[in-house]
């Protein structure tokens, strides 16, 4: 009887499982991402999730304990040089699972796992979203704009402002001297008057 053990066992028997997941986390390590079925998605994110966080701390031991799960060095070699590298600061949760439909032939429901660090696409968008302004719930979403146009307008119009500053104060300079032959002008005409 299972009595509340929540380990799903994927129809296998424990010898074909451990191996299967290996071979899993071994092609997920080298790829960064696999396309497999959201069952076993989930269960070797419970697999690989505790050897990544092992391979945070580049120790003798720590290799060691993950070559006895993974029983491959270039893998143990991959995880520990660049995947704990760019892992370093998240304090957990390195892999994502993204569902992708059902399979054609028995409907089984697919998804794609992948490492959380290597996907470019969702990181850039990302830094896209901490960019943009907050709003707020008072005012209206015409008027709020994301923070990335709104430096890049007045950086454009101060370079425009300044040359113009420059000639209206070349312009108001030449007015007087303009105004004054107009003066000198009149009171020459004054003169001849009288």
């Amino acid at each position: 009887m299972r009595h509340n053990k929540k380990f799903n066992h994927l129809g296998r028997k424990s010898a074909h499982r451990k191996a299967m997941l290996s071979n899993m986390a071994n092609s997920l390590i080298f790829h960064k991402r696999i396309s497999t079925t959201v069952a076993k998605a989930k269960a070797l994110k419970m697999y690989v999730e505790p050897l990544i966080t092992k391979a945070k701390d580049d120790t003798t031991h720590s290799r060691r304990l993950v070559f006895s799960q993974l029983k491959s060095k270039a893998a143990v070699s991959e995880l520990f040089r660049d995947v704990a590298e760019k892992v370093g600061d998240r304090p957990g949760g390195y892999t994502r699972i993204l569902k992708t439909g059902t399979r054609l032939g028995d409907s089984a429901e697919m998804c794609i796992i992948e490492l959380v660090d290597y996907n470019e696409n969702m990181l850039a968008s990302k830094d896209d979203k901490k960019a943009k302004s907050r709003r707020s719930r008072r005012g209206s979403a015409k008027k709020s704009t994301p923070a990335t146009e709104a430096p890049a307008a007045p950086k454009a119009e101060e370079v425009v402002e300044e040359p113009k500053a420059e000639e209206t104060a070349a312009e108001v300079v030449e007015e007087p001297a303009k105004e004054e032959p107009k003066a000198e002008a009149a009171d020459e005409e004054k003169k001849e008057e009288n």
